[in-house]
């Protein structure tokens, strides 16, 4: 089981041994193959692709016969031409054409899906035999449904991974403003819901949308995305080398790290940033992109704010640094997608050991992880003033961001790692992998 709990690094959890990599005990009972379906995979640094990467790998180690089908691109880079076909650490990877508008039109992204899905289509029905299990997650939207008429066709079972809801995030977002215009595609999403051997998704909240789609409620999981304790360490500020060269020594940093999206909130942060303007010891660093960081750069700009610096994603190998510079991180997501959406990059934060604000409904998933855990706070939307409040608290007194990190990482050590979701997913997994009926009946909450 060591060899499957190693990093790139070749460091290992400190995660028990019993709790992980279930599957191994068990991989070589079975041949079929688990094929997986997401736009992005290693080396992309978007969320779902460091998620799908971690989980494909550990399977390869655990002798599993593991593909992907994704596109030749990056995350922040459509130009890219990643290489159609390559094997990477034991996993197959056939990497098909897409147009390569990226995300910053919704004409182009309509296009770059509808290429991903005709041409992922072809090669997943060429790859898929009897037997096998096709996991789809959820970028592009709607790709389960592609899955499902492959899985029927080639006899194979069907797991869909649900990192968000779609069309119902577009509807909350007010993107899409009449139901009618989305009810086949909500109809085609519903039928790959109920024809899938498993759901697997997100938070407890997800699955109460989920079930209200029409999913049996036997063949759902809950499986909390993750971060990887054994790669992502606290870093003390007085060593780290990005907040030096960022020139930040000195400084009480409030930083958000990852995708800034459509369903984050930023009116909140831009508002504590204006009531901050003249305190020169704090600073606050955005590390990512997404659609909503040139929003939120002009936002900065024409309220002449000079208290905010913006950075690009970082490799994976800098990642205990990047999450590590902050004295506070803010998360946040807008409470009408809740249930829809579950941010992942809370876990990242609290493998740094960093406290974070969540912006957002305190009785949503991460509200309930700060409660939990006692890693951080909750600030309501719009509520700028508390939110300066606490982290002015913090400022004064750097022990409570101390204590609550260190929370953080505890929790991520019993129950957040890397090693508990890829262990759980291997149940899953061997359940699905084994062909006798009984064995998907039900996957026990005992076990995921």
């Amino acid at each position: 089981m060591g060899r499957a709990q190693a990093t790139e690094g070749g460091s290992r959890s400190a995660v028990p041994a019993a709790v992980c990599f279930v599957y191994l005990t068990t991989a070589s009972r079975t041949v079929a193959k688990i094929i997986f379906l997401n736009r992005y995979f290693h080396p992309d640094l978007s969320a779902t692709s460091q998620m799908l990467s971690d989980l494909a790998f550990a399977l390869a180690e655990g002798r599993k016969e593991v593909r992907v089908v994704t596109s030749r691109q990056r995350y922040e880079d459509p130009r890219a031409r990643l290489p159609a076909y390559e094997r990477i650490r034991g996993v197959e990877v056939h990497r098909v054409w897409t147009t390569r508008f990226g995300r910053m039109s919704l004409a182009g992204r309509v296009l770059d899906y509808a290429s991903y899905y005709v041409s992922a289509f072809v090669v997943l029905l060429r790859l898929t035999r009897r037997g096998d299990v096709i996991v789809a997650k959820t970028d592009p939207p709607l790709i389960s449904v592609v899955a499902w008429w492959v899985a029927r066709l080639r006899g194979a079972r069907l797991v869909n991974w649900l990192q968000d809801v779609f069309p119902e995030v577009a509807i909350a977002l007010g993107v899409v403003r009449r139901r009618a215009l989305v009810r086949p595609l909500v109809a085609l999403r519903n039928g790959s819901l109920r024809g899938a051997d498993m759901n697997v998704v997100l938070g407890e909240r997800m699955r109460q949308t989920i079930v209200s789609l029409g999913a049996m409620p036997q063949r759902i999981a809950v499986i909390h995305n993750w971060a990887d304790g054994a790669l992502i360490r606290p870093v003390p500020q007085e060593e780290n080398p990005l907040r030096r060269a960022w020139g930040l020594d000195g400084k009480f940093v409030v930083g958000y790290s990852g995708n800034l999206g459509r369903v984050h909130e930023f009116g909140t942060i831009v508002g504590a940033m204006e009531r901050l303007r003249s305190d020169d010891g704090i600073v606050f660093v955005f590390i990512g992109g997404g659609s909503g960081r040139p929003g939120l750069e002009r936002a900065a700009s024409a309220a002449g704010l000079r208290n905010v610096a913006f950075f690009p994603y970082q490799e994976r190998a800098r990642l205990s640094e990047s999450l590590s510079v902050p004295d506070l991180h803010v998360v946040s997501l807008l409470p009408q997608v809740e249930g829809l959406v579950v941010p992942s990059k809370v876990y990242g934060i609290v493998a740094a050991g960093r406290p974070f604000a969540f912006i957002g409904d305190p009785d949503g998933e991460v509200g309930r992880l700060v409660s939990r855990c006692r890693c951080g706070f909750t600030v309501v939307v719009g509520d700028a003033d508390e939110l300066v409040r606490r982290l002015l608290e913090l400022k004064a007194d750097p022990r409570l961001g101390t204590e609550m990190g260190a929370n953080g990482r505890r929790c991520l050590d019993s129950e957040l790692d890397r090693v508990y979701g890829v262990g759980r997913w291997g149940v899953v997994l061997e359940r699905l992998c084994d062909t006798r009926p009984a064995a998907i009946d039900k996957v026990d909450k005992a076990d995921v």
